[in-house]
């Protein structure tokens, strides 16, 4: 057991050196345009006056650009020291430093900030990538501990209903390995037990992509 939970770390950790890889070779790999999900959350952070937001898994930037052009304070971290330099490049060349913020960081460690810092915080795949169930609940509790009273977290993850489930490598719980790519599925029994601490706002199901990936849009409201 001891043997099996030591290759699948190793597998886990293996995930950081194959996104430097592709955010290296590939400058816009998902393209300039925001995501629909960022668009959405934009919209509820609007709403209900939220400026100053955590976006967690930034990427190469395109939904950190879209924020900070809609008028949010916008802190961004990214395990990949390449999506950090692009996201600082960016943010330099459209004169956007004063409102955005970019760390390498691994979400796995302690976020690196004081407690209830946040009104919001933003995530688009980060909790189906390479985490383990006791990762994601740290991870949870990390973001209860730096929203303020009544913060928002929204994000996505691949469900069990996306084509790509049960295929591949399977590497324990719900996460299994496709095309190079470690993706955690999530049940909305995970969704639920993630939840602890918060009040779920909305679960919403949704595509994206040409597969098409199938994928929850979660809200939550800290309590």
């Amino acid at each position: 057991m001891a043997e099996e939970k030591s290759i699948v770390k190793k597998v886990l950790n293996g995930q950081r050196q194959h996104w430097e890889n592709m955010f290296s070779n590939k400058p816009e790999m998902f393209g300039t345009e925001p995501s629909d999900a960022a668009q959405k959350a934009a919209e509820l952070f609007k709403k209900e006056g939220r400026a100053k937001i955590l976006e967690l898994g930034g990427g190469q930037g395109r939904d950190t650009v879209f924020f900070a052009r809609n008028g949010f304070q916008v802190h961004v971290l990214d395990y990949c020291e390449s999506g950090v330099e692009a996201i600082a490049r960016k943010a330099k060349e459209l004169g956007m430093t004063q409102s955005i913020t970019a760390i390498c960081h691994d979400v796995r460690k302690p976020l690196p900030f004081d407690d209830e810092s946040f009104d919001a915080c933003y995530s688009h795949m980060v909790y189906c990538m390479a985490l383990t169930r006791a990762e994601l609940e740290f991870l949870s509790d990390e973001i209860k501990r730096i929203l303020k009273p009544k913060g928002l977290n929204i994000y996505t993850a691949r469900n069990t209903k996306d084509p790509h489930y049960g295929t591949g490598i399977h590497h324990g719980e719900q996460i299994y390995e496709v095309g190079g790519f470690v993706i955690h599925f999530f049940s909305r029994q995970m969704v639920e037990d993630l939840a602890k601490g918060f009040e779920i706002v909305s679960v919403d199901e949704f595509e994206e992509g040409q597969l098409p990936r199938r994928l929850f849009r979660v809200t939550l409201r800290k309590k």
